[in-house]
């Protein structure tokens, strides 16, 4: 299990099995909502991203946090995603 757990400094990771890629890219978003559906092939992007459950280390909020290749992929996901 502890293989399928990345630590970052700001988090603790957790990939989809729904992930194309298991990267973790250079521009992130989080999402404070650990239930919500996110789609990723439903937002149409440019470049490569991967969803997490994530942990916050900061405060321990848990969510998840969507990486992306492309920082305008970073801006549209985060102008049209709206929890459910």
């Amino acid at each position: 299990m502890s293989d399928r757990v990345i630590q970052t400094a700001r988090y603790k990771l957790f990939p989809s099995p729904r992930n194309a890629h298991r990267e973790v890219f250079e521009h992130e978003v989080f999402v404070p909502h650990p239930y919500a559906l996110i789609d990723l092939p439903s937002f149409y992007l440019a470049g490569r991203a991967s969803l997490f459950a994530a942990c916050r280390l900061s405060d321990g909020k848990m969510g998840q946090l969507v990486t992306f290749e492309l920082e305008a992929d970073a801006a549209k996901f985060t102008a049209n995603f709206t929890p459910d």
